[in-house]
């Protein structure tokens, strides 16, 4: 079958819910491919200057909730109707985006962040619950490749816009972010609702079904082996927002990028370069989202036919192989190879696990079991926000290495400066310039080691599906 002729079998509320899908991870991903160098930042580039430990709290443990709380957002969709919840999901969203930036404490931050990760739980199980909906066994693959093209279209053009802002004003991001997400209630007056068996069980009586189907899940071992196993590729997964953005701007060199640009096309360079000569560690992160725009539709059409879970054994491979290679250069080129291996395999593996509880949901629950297909994507926040926390920060932190290193050459720098300015001061007391500074504690400290924790996590979670899948699963199951 062509995919003229899949693209055919869409309804049109197939597209408008992917159109949807693309203006909310435009606005999530604006601010959040910043948000780990917006939390740990020097405070004189607009950074919080929290540690890399309270980043990985927060970022781990609040993303974590947004992706639990569609177990209990999904029930309530089935019965109060996508469309209403939709609605109320992008009042929120609009509203934290405006909050957000108006706190700087951890409490506040936190808070705040939680307001948001709300209004993403009501959105996402709706959406998701939609595309299954509006596809078929024939077409599903194909589907939901095209929902997770959109979800990286989206995904690249949103830092693309807000980082042009970032130096002007790290408000501006949020702002910006508000402003794209509202624009999704225009769409929703072209949002017909997909068959929804009615509910009329009161919300109490929903909830209450729902921590009963939560039993029924938990005490089913082979689904909850399979969840608890893709928490393994999440948590890798995450740490493309979570650390290489705060790895590239610590070690990364990327200076021949910026003068590639500036030779070339200096507008790249003008508004994403900074004032050094480097390019922002979240341009060079965009590029997964480019390469998945570039190559969704045919990875998806190679894949269209394979087996859900050994395309998901094969594409866990190919990242936890990307993934730890790009934390283990300064040099940039290298970085862009390995962020582009990550690319295909995230490709070929990610849209496989939803497709995959997609196929298995009943027909009449599918937002509830579209709220279960997160529960590994909580837990790999969690696991992630401990990674790119606490380990990054004992293992791999450039602000934790040039304080132990002033310690112990018994050098007195004052602790109320910035973290640029005590940088800064640090290398002129070694006699050193910043990115000789910079080179020196690489060799020291050997921050790079960090990618053997990755490729662990990752190849854990292929031998584990490899063993699920001989050992636990049926022909019936497999197809």
């Amino acid at each position: 079958m062509s995919i003229v002729s899949v693209f055919k079998k869409f309804p049109k509320t197939f597209w408008v819910a992917n159109t949807i899908e693309l203006f909310e991870r435009w606005a999530w991903y604006g601010f959040f491919m910043l948000f780990a160098n917006y939390l740990t930042g020097s405070s004189d580039v607009g950074g919080l200057e929290f540690t890399q430990a309270q980043k990985g709290m927060l970022m781990g443990f609040g993303t974590g909730i947004l992706y639990f709380l569609p177990v209990i957002t999904g029930s309530i969709a089935d019965k109060y109707g996508y469309k209403k919840v939709l609605f109320i999901a992008f009042i929120i969203y609009a509203s934290a985006f405006i909050l957000l930036p108006l706190f700087d404490t951890f409490t506040g931050v936190f808070i705040m962040y939680l307001y948001l990760a709300l209004g993403a739980a009501l959105f996402k199980p709706v959406i998701s619950a939609t595309i299954a909906k509006t596809t078929t066994d024939e077409t599903a693959s194909i589907g939901f490749g095209i929902f997770y093209m959109m979800v990286n279209i989206g995904a690249f053009f949103g830092p693309m816009v807000t980082l042009i802002f970032k130096n002007s004003s790290y408000n501006l991001v949020f702002y910006i972010s508000a402003a794209i997400v509202s624009l999704n209630f225009i769409l929703l007056l072209f949002y017909k609702e997909p068959d929804r068996k009615p509910n009329n069980d009161t919300l109490r009586t929903s909830i209450q079904n729902v921590f009963k189907n939560i039993a029924l899940v938990i005490v089913d071992f082979k689904f909850m082996l399979f969840l608890l196993i893709i928490a393994g590729f999440w948590t890798m997964y995450n740490q493309l927002f979570f650390t290489l953005p705060v790895f590239i701007a610590q070690w990364v060199d990327t200076s021949v990028v910026f003068n590639f640009f500036h030779n070339t096309i200096p507008f790249f360079s003008e508004n994403y370069g900074t004032n050094n000569g480097q390019m922002e560690a979240e341009f060079i992160t965009n590029f997964d989202a480019l390469f998945i725009i570039i190559f969704q539709i045919i990875v998806s059409t190679i894949v269209m036919k394979w087996q859900p879970l050994k395309t998901m054994m094969t594409g866990f491979l190919v990242c936890a192989i990307g993934m730890s290679l790009t934390l283990f250069t300064q040099n940039v080129l290298f970085t862009f190879a390995a962020i582009y291996i990550f690319a295909i395999g995230e490709m070929a593996g990610s849209p496989k696990i939803t497709e995959y509880i997609g196929r298995i949901a009943p027909a009449d629950k599918k937002a509830l079991y579209m709220g279960y297909s997160f529960i590994p994507v909580f837990l790999g926040n969690i696991f992630a926000g401990i990674i790119s926390g606490n380990v990054y920060q004992d293992m791999s932190d450039k602000t934790t290495f040039v304080k132990q290193e002033v310690a112990k050459r018994g050098i007195e720098i004052s602790e109320n400066l910035s973290q640029n300015e005590y940088f800064n001061q640090a290398a002129q007391a070694m006699n050193m310039n910043p990115m000789e500074l910079t080179n020196y504690l690489w060799t020291s400290y050997n921050p790079s080691k960090i990618w053997y924790v990755i490729l662990a996590i990752g190849l854990f979670a292929v031998v584990a599906l490899y063993f699920y899948d001989k050992l636990l699963l049926n022909k019936k199951v497999r197809a």
